[in-house]
This record gives structure tokens, sequence and C-alpha cells, in this order.
């Protein structure tokens, strides 16, 4: 019965397959800490086909074709066709500088449904830096261009840190003048490079005011859908704002979304294959539960510990454990992954203090000041 449960309540619904881990880029916070020296992986044309049969037989989520820079593959085109047409919403990530008229074609023949861009920055100067490689902004532009006059929909994601987050208002301007669909702000997590800048990680202070000028941007937004991504105390602050305000927001969503209505949903309706073939509950995760070349998809993401413990928000520890929005929220459990080394512990850029864990405080200082 608890396994029926389990199976009926958290399907995937956005798997993202890391295609290869080569990219014509080298940028600062890259997951993967990808660059054209890179890996391949070691997936087969016909074992990337089984591998969606695989995922077909437990759902039909969004797929995302992702990297490094999917564009080096060699037989992308006839993974997403597969893909396409075995019914999945297949959508590619890309950095953009490698898209023209001709790859554009290839798009809309394979039927991808979406593309994302990335965009860190209002200026070549700020992006360039970013990216590690001149020209990358004019690249992007150039490819957002091209697939506006191709009638291609695309989103944007755009990174920050400190060393440029006081240009979060400009890029999100930028990005709507380009003609995305949606712009995802994306708040860092330190893993693979982005380990390597860890002091340029945005503090939970000024990442709490950055979440609550998005909440007053969204509200205003009518004309492009908005989301911050690997954020999930906005789905605190969402709420918290709403309710001061004495009003009744109503986020919009797009038919390819993950479909969560709250922060953090590794392992529950997301996860990442890695380009060797382990599965990880989100692209941010250091270790992986498996290797779906070894074990079917399936098992994995019904049967694996850690997904889980994902799922089972009472094992969570410290404030998220404590807060009375663990049900929307849930905390980023890669940073807490990344910076405690504990997917379980709580989520260390929030600085919400939970009534229960201010009582809690209190109470062990009373005690120590007793003694």
């Amino acid at each position: 019965m608890a396994a029926a449960k389990t199976q009926e309540e958290f399907i995937p619904k956005w798997i993202a397959w890391e295609t290869t881990q080569r990219c014509n880029l080298s940028c600062v916070h890259c997951r993967c800490s990808s660059d054209m020296q890179s890996s391949e992986g070691d997936f087969t044309t016909e074992e990337a086909y089984k591998l969606i049969d695989d995922i077909c037989a437990v759902s039909k989520p969004v797929m995302v074709l992702s990297g490094g820079e999917p564009l080096l593959r060699a037989d992308i085109w006839d993974i997403a066709r597969y893909g396409t047409g075995k019914g999945l919403r297949m959508c590619m990530a890309t950095n953009g500088t490698l898209i023209d008229d001709a790859v554009c074609a290839k798009m809309k023949e394979a039927d991808i449904k979406m593309v994302s861009l990335s965009l860190d920055g209002s200026t070549a100067e700020i992006h360039d830096n970013f990216r590690n490689c001149p020209g990358a902004f004019e690249g992007v532009v150039r490819a957002a261009e091209t697939m506006r006059r191709n009638g291609i929909k695309f989103l944007i994601n755009s990174s920050f840190t400190k060393r440029n987050q006081q240009d979060i208002g400009a890029t999100f301007k930028l990005a709507k003048s380009l003609g995305a669909t949606a712009w995802y702000m994306f708040m860092i997590v330190p893993t693979g490079r982005g380990e390597e800048i860890m002091s340029e990680l945005i503090s939970g202070d000024d990442y709490e005011e950055i979440l609550k000028w998005h909440y007053q941007q969204e509200r205003a937004e009518d004309d492009i859908l908005m989301r911050p991504t690997c954020a999930p105390h906005y789905y605190r602050i969402v709420p918290q704002m709403a309710k001061a305000e004495g009003v009744d927001f109503q986020r919009r969503s797009l038919t390819f979304s993950t479909g969560g209505g709250k922060g953090c949903i590794a392992a529950q309706t997301i996860c990442l294959i890695d380009c060797f073939g382990n599965l990880k509950p989100c692209s941010y995760f250091h270790s992986s539960v498996g290797n779906v070349k070894q074990v079917p998809f399936k098992e994995l993401w019904f049967n694996s510990r850690v997904f889980n413990d994902l799922r089972d928000n009472k094992k969570y520890k410290g404030k998220c454990g404590e807060c009375e929005f663990i049900n929307v929220c849930g905390g980023c459990r890669a940073r807490a992954d990344a910076v405690y080394g504990d997917y379980m512990q709580e989520e260390p850029f929030c600085s919400y203090l939970p009534p229960r864990t201010r009582k809690r405080l209190e109470k062990e200082a009373a005690e120590l000041a007793s003694k």
C-alpha cells in the first residue's frame, strides 16, 4: 500500500539528461566543470533510445537535453526525434553560441518544445566574465534573435553571485526585451566549478531581499513568466508577503514546467541523469543513487533510499525540520549537501528563523545561563 502511494504521489515530471559534458565555454559556476576537454560520456545512440523507453515505462515527462553543450553531440537530433516520437516533451538547454538558422530548422523538425538560453548579465562585460569567454554575450543575444525570427520559443536562465547580483534587474529587462517566454533567476548551488567560488555566493540576507524584489516584479508582470530557481524559500516569501499585503496572489505556470507548487522538488518530480548514466536527485547533487544502465530507471526512482529520504520532510533537520513552511519550501537539499555534507540538513542560505527554532534557541540560552 505504501509503495503504491509513493508511485502515485511521486512521478517524474521533468528530467534533465546530460547528453555530454563537453562545452565550448568554461563558466565560473558550471555544475560539471565543463570545457572542450570534458568527457562526451558513454551513451551510444541505441542506449539513449533505451533510456527513453525506460523512462516512458514510468511517465511521460519533460525531457531536457542538457550538457555541457548538447549541440556538440553529433546524434542529438536523432535522440530528440526519438523522444518526441515516444510522446515526451523534448526541450534543450544550450548556452546559445552555436545556434543559427540551420540549427533552428533542426529544432523545429525534431519538435523541440522549448529551448533555454543562458544570460548572466545585461552587458558583454558582465556576461562574458561569468562565462569565461569573450563573445559569449554576443552569441546568446544573436541566438535569441535567431530563434525569435524562426518562431521557436525560448526561456532565459540567469545565474547570479556577488559578482553580478547588482545587475539582476537589468538582466531581467534584457531577457524580456529579447522576447523570452520566461525568465528563470538561478541562485547558485556550489557544485562542480561552483565550489571554487563559495566566497562569491550571495549572502542569506541579500538572498532574502532579492527574492522579495522578485515577488514584487512577478506580481506586476503580465508579459513574461518569472521563476526563481534553486531558491526554495521563495515559496515561503510569497505567502508571507501576499498575506502582509492582503492579496490573493496566483502565480502563472507553463505547460512544460516541473509541475511543482513548492520549493525543492529534487527526487520528487525532477532528477538528472548524467552522461554516464548516473541518476541524481537534481542537477546539483554531488552523488548518484545508481546507474540507469545497470539498474532500471523505474527501480532507482521509486526504491532509492536517498530519493525516499528527500520525499519525507519529517526527516529534515535543523531549522528546516522545525519550519512551518516545510511543506512548500523544503530548503535546497543540494545546497545543504554541498555546504554541510548532509542533504537532510537545513538550508544554509535561508535567514528565516521559524518560531519553533526561536523558542528552542531561547530555551537553550536560558538553560545555559542558569548553569
